[in-house]
């Protein structure tokens, strides 16, 4: 086919975050940006999200706004991306359920993804739901039908893609070349594959109260620097040297900030590389450094804020893009199926040929 196309997205469980802004939404922008792209399609996975929330449907449903006001807010432009709904697409469904015909059991089970994820949610003590289970599957699904040559996914992600190019090579084995081979792009910086929560637990998350949202007020930013934030326990005296590596505010400020910002808010120094040797030789206080992350944070976000409050005032707008881009998407992703069909020779109202066979098999039968 030629052509270079990006999939990618998020689960409707709830705003998007600071982890989301670094680890992968920055990214989507300068990717949509680039013009190196035919195609960029974002997926909101609600059918995915069910996976573990079957019993809070409206959960999802509620947060698919949220999740496309921020996409918007941040630079997504529905002009050049398509932003659509998972579970309004037929045919990931319908290709999920040839693809698992595919996977055996024992080899989803080996995919560590889905084991830490079963660990992380408790499934393991009460029972896995085969939604869940199979969701690398969906995930193959997603990818193939749009025919994505490109998925940015961070470093955890990588043994999903491995199933999905598993599935392709297997599919194309079988029925002959139909499906695209997909390949991971990982983040280039190390700063950009895993933001931590601000109280330096390894991720960000609702239930732990760790998370900086995007459309965090400046007065919950300065709350959840100056009050969790994690620092350097040994660094007790301002005197004291201290310790970068591990230190959460480093970590974000390694993310997020720019030697413009010390311009801005810290001109005693150059760039961080001076922040940081201060810091580390002593005479440097946290809460001077949590003052700069405080305002980067703010000079970051402010924009972002302002823009998510204007869409805010025109949702019919926002279920409009959504609308759009699904129908859009279901094109494609139709097409796709449309394909599969006609490997498989299972689209038996498209072939007539193959009456022919049953003509010829019922004769044989006779003889």
């Amino acid at each position: 086919m030629g052509k270079n196309i990006i999939l990618t997205g998020d689960r409707p469980t709830g705003k998007l975050h600071l982890g989301h802004y670094v680890g992968s939404l920055k990214r989507r922008v300068e990717l949509q940006n680039s013009g190196a792209f035919d195609e960029i399609n974002i997926l909101i996975a609600d059918d995915q999200a069910l996976t573990d929330n079957a019993d809070h449907p409206a959960k999802i449903r509620e947060n698919i706004v949220n999740v496309v006001l921020d996409y918007l807010s941040v630079g997504i432009d529905p002009n050049v991306s398509t932003i659509c709904i998972q579970s309004a697409l037929p045919a990931l469904h319908a290709l999920t359920f040839y693809y698992l015909n595919l996977v055996t059991t024992a080899r989803l089970s080996r995919n560590p993804t889905v084991k830490a994820e079963i660990q992380m949610r408790g499934f393991a003590d009460e029972g896995l739901p085969t939604g869940f289970f199979t969701y690398p599957v969906s995930q193959a699904a997603d990818i193939t039908a749009f025919n994505a040559t490109v998925v940015p996914v961070g470093e955890d992600q990588l043994p999903m893609i491995e199933q999905t190019r598993e599935i392709v090579e297997k599919f194309n084995k079988i029925y002959g070349e139909t499906l695209v081979l997909p390949k991971a792009m990982i983040p280039e910086n190390e700063t950009q594959r895993r933001l931590p929560g601000v109280d330096g637990k390894a991720k960000m998350s609702k239930s732990l109260g760790n998370c900086i949202y995007l459309s965090d007020d400046a007065k919950t930013i300065k709350k959840q620097v100056n009050g969790k934030m994690f620092t350097d326990p040994t660094h007790l005296q301002i005197s004291d040297p201290g310790h970068t590596e591990g230190n959460v505010v480093f970590t974000y400020l390694d993310a997020l900030c720019e030697d413009r910002h010390f311009a801005m808010f810290a001109p005693e120094y150059a760039n961080l590389e001076e922040m940081k040797a201060h810091y580390r030789r002593g005479g440097l206080g946290d809460g001077t450094c949590k003052k700069f992350l405080i305002n980067v944070l703010e000079e970051t976000l402010a924009p972002i804020r302002e823009r998510r409050a204007a869409w805010e005032q025109d949702i019919d707008a926002v279920y409009d893009i959504l609308r759009e881009g699904t129908r859009r998407a279901n094109e494609v992703t139709n097409e796709t199926l449309a394909r599969v069909r006609k490997a498989m020779r299972i689209n038996y109202f498209e072939d007539r040929s193959i009456v022919k066979e049953w003509e010829t098999l019922l004769r044989a039968t006779r003889q």
